[in-house]
């Protein structure tokens, strides 16, 4: 249990530290805590606080920096987050928001470009996932020299499409029937279900009408992997060079592979704790090694019927956490706001 007075001094060296990046000595202190008090009482308190492993002596400097425990302590008890969003950057975050969409994946997009923009991190989001997406419609759309464009449009308004080759010999009256067979057949099922009957007895329908199916077939199970799978968005990745603490161009390289890896970033996303607005982990609380000199703040948000998503900022320990959190915790429910604007066109 810290004193009143040692809350104040540790209060005092994670913001010093965060805004300037020096390691915060007793005379520092002295001249900006709102109480009097000598430098040796403050040398005295700040022995107290490395003991308990709240701050460390960096050791290019006799001053002390926050420890991960520090930060935690911080974030836990000290923070101010009401006092930590502005006016104008309330603004910013709705104006981002203003406009119109046609797809999911484009307000999520914006919405990462915006975070990483306003915060200088990284910012990541998974899109909102429908247990119960359906198969609305299905088209297939030639475009000449044997290409077609496969597009498929589910309940929630998202659409997926892709481009393949066709067999010189097929029709467009075959690529006809295969559009009306999937919408006679797999129209207004689960997409989890069309993607079991695409194992299933699909391929011999579709074999009805193409004597090599095996390509349609691929790019249709394709574009359905898409609409049904979570879908993760990155904006900032350049940021990752501004705040990382390392040289070495093959750690970095691995982040950014890290970005890019749905599974490891799922894992690394996974198991924040859903009972709070924001949810902040710190270095070795975060799952994955790469990221132990790093801080991930998690926010979940809710769009009714149409699943829950996740919406997140990667950056260093030595961040302003009471304006990360704040920020974070305001663009979710402007998120929401946009996402439950946009599906109310497909509840009516």
């Amino acid at each position: 249990m810290l004193t009143d007075r040692q809350k104040l001094i540790l209060k005092a060296i994670v913001r010093s530290y965060t805004d300037t990046g020096h390691a915060v000595g007793s005379k520092a202190l002295v001249e900006s805590l709102p109480i009097s008090v000598s430098s040796a009482t403050i040398r005295n308190e700040m022995a107290t606080l490395e003991e308990t492993g709240l701050i460390q002596k960096e050791h290019t400097s006799s001053g002390r920096i926050p420890s991960v425990a520090g930060y935690r302590y911080y974030v836990d008890h000290l923070n101010d987050i009401d006092l930590s969003v502005g006016q104008q950057e309330l603004s910013l975050i709705r104006d981002s928001m203003v406009g119109n969409y046609a797809k999911v994946d484009e307000i999520i997009a914006q919405s990462t470009n915006m975070l990483s923009q306003l915060t200088s991190f990284t910012a990541l989001a998974v899109k909102p996932e429908a247990i119960d997406a359906k198969l609305s419609g299905f088209r297939l759309v030639p475009l000449g020299n044997h290409q077609v464009m496969a597009i498929l449009v589910t309940d929630d308004g998202d659409v997926e499409s892709q481009q393949f080759s066709v067999p010189r010999e097929v029709s467009g009256d075959q690529l006809e029937a295969i559009v009306r067979l999937v919408n006679d057949r797999l129209v207004g099922q689960p997409l989890q279900t069309v993607i079991h009957r695409l194992a299933t007895d699909i391929p011999m329908l579709v074999g009805q009408y193409l004597q090599s199916p095996s390509g349609f077939l691929h790019t249709f199970g394709q574009v359905l992997d898409r609409a049904a799978s979570d879908q993760f968005f990155v904006g900032g990745r350049l940021n990752l060079l501004d705040f990382s603490r390392v040289d070495d161009s093959d750690t970095i390289k691995d982040l950014y592979q890290l970005l890019n890896n749905k599974a490891d970033m799922h894992d690394v996303m996974g198991g924040s704790d859903a009972n709070k607005p924001v949810s902040v982990r710190i270095g070795d609380e975060i799952s994955n090694d790469l990221l132990k000199n790093y801080s991930l703040l998690t926010a979940n948000y809710d769009v009714g019927d149409h699943g829950k998503g996740m919406i997140a900022i990667l950056g260093p320990t030595r961040m302003p956490y009471s304006r990360t959190i704040g920020l974070l915790g305001a663009f979710r429910q402007e998120l929401t706001n946009k996402l439950l604007n946009y599906y109310q066109f497909f509840d009516e």
